[in-house]
């Protein structure tokens, strides 16, 4: 009996067409993009027109190539378009016209045709709005949008990839667990190794966030196979990334320091540029904790531009490149300037990141103490420990020992007391 044609393809030619287009497009080979199911003499096969892929292996190596499988299959770019308002949208985002990307999205919102429609246009309102530092407003929008179960694949996993961040932002540790916790485990059950890797780096970022060192050691393990064979270069920086706070969080620079450049070096031959500025933000956090403010302020004059003129518009990303700078400048003897950088970022911070503003405060009340102004220094250090989502952040247990040593010069032996007990307590379950 002769084979039935396959109906989920438009010409076997002209899929293994485009195919090899695609591959040769992002500089693959066969080999490169070969994997369990799929044997590089397949990938010949099917570029040759001599065999039709499967729907599954279709949306496996689009994943891999950067494509859709409509592409793949059919020759469309998407098999659900776009309204002209969410495409218009979507480009505006990227090239950062906040402005008229919040017009557009509204107009889609209010103009949904469909519940796929709808979720996308909270899609991205929710990103606007965390780009823009309304991190409630974002939050609620990406939420609706993930309850609604109608974003594709990819973008259910941008959502929960941005969602699951801001809930780190504001220690909701819980939520954040059980969200990536989620997308961790549906990627592993479809097969998905590239978001198998995203949202088990994210858990470990996580776990390290939350100051539990062996559940991020665990996942990270679970993944390290995956990642070493991916082909994804920013996945495998991820990776170097997430390792590099292991050992920050444990006191090991040197070894943060490795794997940071690692990450660096993999991100810049891969031309991901605002990954490689956070790798250098990471380097700079790790030179200033070393002593080393001439190597942070290299670094951060490095990375700072790329950050700034990212049509992302990372805000918050700009803030700790602010606050690695001021660090630096505080150690090279540039207190003022120091002193009015950090006050000046941490608006910015208060709301989007404020384990990190617990830091800038923190560091510009040193700046204080140093000139000998102690009121000030005793009110910003206050500030950090209010500031702080968590009571075991580095930045409290520095501002409460700061604390201490300041009531102690005050005489008042049994408040520096209280205070060292509960640095002493904040320390010994540190996290970053």
């Amino acid at each position: 009996m002769p084979r039935r044609p396959s109906t989920h393809v438009d010409d076997p030619v002209a899929v293994g067409e485009r195919l090899r287009k695609a591959r040769e497009a992002a500089s693959l080979t066969q080999r490169q993009i070969a994997f369990d199911g799929c044997t590089a003499a397949y990938v010949s096969r099917i570029e040759a027109g001599a065999r039709v892929p499967s729907l599954q292996i279709l949306h496996q190596l689009a994943k891999q190539l950067g494509v859709t499988p409509e592409y793949l299959a059919t020759g469309r770019p998407d098999g659900d378009e776009l309204s002209a308002e969410l495409l218009e949208a979507e480009v505006a985002l990227q090239l950062g016209d906040e402005n008229r990307a919040a017009e557009l999205y509204e107009t889609a919102r209010e103009e949904a045709d469909s519940r796929a429609a709808l979720a996308r246009a909270q899609l991205g309102l929710g990103q606007l709005a965390l780009h823009r530092g309304d991190i409630p407003e974002g939050i609620a929008l990406l939420e609706e949008a993930l309850a609604s179960g109608e974003l594709a694949p990819g973008d259910a996993s941008t959502a929960a990839n941005a969602l699951g961040r801001s809930y780190v932002g504001l220690a909701r540790f819980d939520e954040a667990f059980a969200l990536f916790e989620r997308f961790l485990d549906q990627a592993r059950a479809r097969g998905d190794r590239f978001d198998e890797v995203r949202f088990a780096l994210l858990l470990a970022n996580t776990y390290i966030d939350h100051g539990d060192y062996a559940r991020a050691h665990a996942t990270l393990g679970e993944v390290l196979h995956l990642a070493r064979e991916t082909i994804d270069p920013k996945l495998r920086a991820s990776l170097y990334w997430s390792q590099s706070r292991v050992h920050v969080s444990q006191g090991e620079p040197d070894r943060a320091a490795e794997y940071a450049r690692l990450a660096l070096a993999t991100l810049r031959a891969s031309e991901q540029t605002l990954e490689a500025a956070r790798a250098l933000l990471l380097l700079a956090f790790i030179e200033n904790d070393r002593g080393n403010p001439e190597a942070a302020l290299e670094l951060v004059d490095e990375g700072e531009p790329i950050v700034v003129a990212s049509a992302a518009r990372e805000t918050t990303d700009a803030a700790l490149f602010t606050i690695e700078r001021a660090r630096a400048l505080s150690a090279l003897g540039e207190g003022d300037e120091a002193a009015e950088l950090l006050l000046g970022v941490v608006p910015s911070l208060n709301a989007a990141a404020p384990r990190d503003a617990a830091r800038a405060y923190c560091a510009v009340a040193d700046i204080f103490r140093k000139e000998g102004d102690v009121a000030r220094a005793l009110e910003l250090y206050e500030l950090a420990v209010e500031q702080s989502p968590v009571p075991s952040s580095r930045a409290v247990a520095a501002a409460l020992t700061a604390m201490a040593e300041i009531y102690e010069e005050r005489g008042d032996a049994q408040k520096a007391l209280e205070l060292l007990k509960q640095a002493l307590a904040a320390r010994s379950s540190t996290t970053v």
